[in-house]
Formats: C-alpha cells, sequence, structure tokens
C-alpha cells in the first residue's frame, strides 16, 4: 500500500491570521509530505508493506511507527480545522465535555495547560475511553493514544514545526490561536 498526501478542505491561506500560509506550506506541505515519503519508503518488504496507518501504529515501532504515526496524526489534524466551522462542541460530546471537565472553557484551559506544558515534542489528545468518558491525555514525540485502544477526537500537535514560524518559541501564543480554526462540527462527529 502506498499512502498521499491527503487533500486539505480549506486553501493554504484560509486559517490567516491563526495559522499563515506559509507555516501550512512548510508544515503540511513539507513535513507531513515527508513522514509519508519515508514511511513510502520504509513499508515495501516488511509486514506492514499492506497494512493501515492504523494497524501500523497500534503494532510497528521504530521508523515505520514513526513515520506512520505521524502521517495518521498530521492528516487528523489538519482534517480538525476549517476558516468558518462551528467553534463549539456540539451535541452528545458537548455534554460529555460538561459532564468530565465541569464546562467548555474548563475543558479549554486543561487542554491548553497539557498542550503548553508537554515537555519537548509531541502531541495533546482530548480521547474517548472504553466506558465512553472524556480524557485528555499527552504523547510525545510521534505518540498516539490508538496504542493504548483510546478513541482520539482532537489533537494539538506542539512540534515547533506546527508553530515557529508564526509564533517563533511563544506556545502559548500559538495555543490561544488554535482555538480559533477548529471546527467542532468535525470534532463531534469523531465522537
Amino acid at each position: 500500500m502506498s499512502f498521499e498526501l491527503p487533500k486539505l478542505p480549506y486553501a493554504l491561506d484560509a486559517l490567516q491570521p491563526y495559522i499563515s500560509k506559509q507555516t501550512l506550506e512548510f508544515h503540511y506541505g513539507k513535513h507531513h509530505q515527508a513522514y509519508i515519503n519515508n514511511l513510502n519508503n520504509l513499508i515495501p518488504g516488511s509486514k506492514f508493506e499492506n497494512a493501515t496507518l492504523e494497524q501500523i501504529i497500534r503494532e510497528a515501532d521504530g521508523g515505520i511507527f514513526n513515520n506512520g504515526a505521524q502521517v495518521w496524526n498530521h492528516t487528523f489534524y489538519f482534517l480538525s480545522f476549517s476558516p468558518e466551522g462551528v467553534r463549539q462542541p456540539q451535541g452528545n460530546l458537548a455534554q460529555a465535555i460538561e459532564s468530565r471537565f465541569g464546562s467548555f472553557d474548563a475543558f479549554r484551559e486543561q487542554f491548553t495547560k497539557a498542550a503548553v506544558t508537554l515537555f519537548g515534542s509531541g502531541w495533546a489528545w482530548l480521547v474517548k475511553k472504553g466506558d465512553q468518558t472524556l480524557d485528555i491525555v499527552q504523547e510525545s514525540n510521534a505518540g498516539n493514544p490508538l496504542r493504548q485502544g483510546l478513541t482520539p477526537l482532537l489533537t494539538c500537535d506542539v512540534w515547533e514545526h506546527a508553530y515557529y514560524l508564526d509564533y517563533q518559541n511563544k506556545r502559548p501564543d500559538y495555543l490561544q490561536a488554535f482555538w480559533n480554526v477548529l471546527d467542532w462540527k468535525v470534532i463531534s462527529e469523531r465522537f
């Protein structure tokens, strides 16, 4: 199986001023593409040659895991955005957030803290557990909660390449902007 860069449902300049066209050109166009190219070069002849990304995340190690997880993570991340999306959770997800965190504002605060305080590179995730409750988890590097049997609903990429061109070393500023491009219709459908 060969993987390809997914088409974005918005133009590269559509998320400005929160995420610049230049950041998307590098983050999506170069970094995401590089993970895809690396994975496509690593899997021929391996037991993952015909595997899905989810199988790779759950079963692989080393370079195949790192690149496969980064392909999945980035696709999931980029497809959570919209220039004109719904900016608040809806329906059952909204109720689950309120039940678990007390309010959407309290959830935003806790999620932002998890993303800002993750040491080094990685991802902050909102996940659904097997009992249908929600949690916020931090994953370093290419980590993905699928590996722990959790259902990802939302993620924030805190690798510096996600925000350095727009916010330099100011990860908290990037997190403030992040909330302005999320499409909660997409995220709610994942629930």
